[in-house]
């Protein structure tokens, strides 16, 4: 076959425009994936910077005012069990996103590999259909 006659050919086209797709999308993916990081990064900061801030200021205000910022033990030691409970539920949710993001690249991963084992099979079995109905030639 041809150079010419091959880039006509519908199904090769088709494959040389799918290839094409998919080699810009692989080189996108981890832009994407790093803008997104970046931008988490970015909320994240800003969210603490601003939590900071606010504490600061409110010490501020506490101090020029004269008011006391002591309180009981008992209290701080619900703002730390309450925080230390908060960081755990993280770990938790953190571990359990991630595992699910295994369990979906794994289906992923079982799909493209059934998917070409589905493949092969109909190949053989219109393979099969075509020989039964092809004439044998002597």
């Amino acid at each position: 076959m041809s150079k010419a006659t091959e880039t006509k050919e519908i199904f090769s086209v088709c494959k040389q425009n799918v290839g094409r797709y998919f080699d810009e999308t692989e080189k996108n993916a981890a832009q994407y994936l790093q803008a997104v990081t970046n931008l988490q990064q970015e909320y994240a900061t800003a969210c603490k910077n601003t939590i900071e801030n606010a504490i600061a200021m409110n010490q501020e205000y506490a101090s020029r005012t004269g008011m006391s910022s002591n309180v009981p033990s008992s209290y701080l030691k619900a703002v730390n069990d309450a925080t230390e409970e908060v960081v755990k539920t993280a770990s938790v949710q953190s571990k359990a996103v991630l595992a699910a993001i295994d369990a979906v690249r794994q289906n992923v991963k079982t799909f493209n590999e059934n998917a070409k084992a589905f493949s092969d099979m109909n190949a053989n079995i219109l393979q099969s259909w075509f020989s039964a109905w092809t004439p044998v030639r002597n």
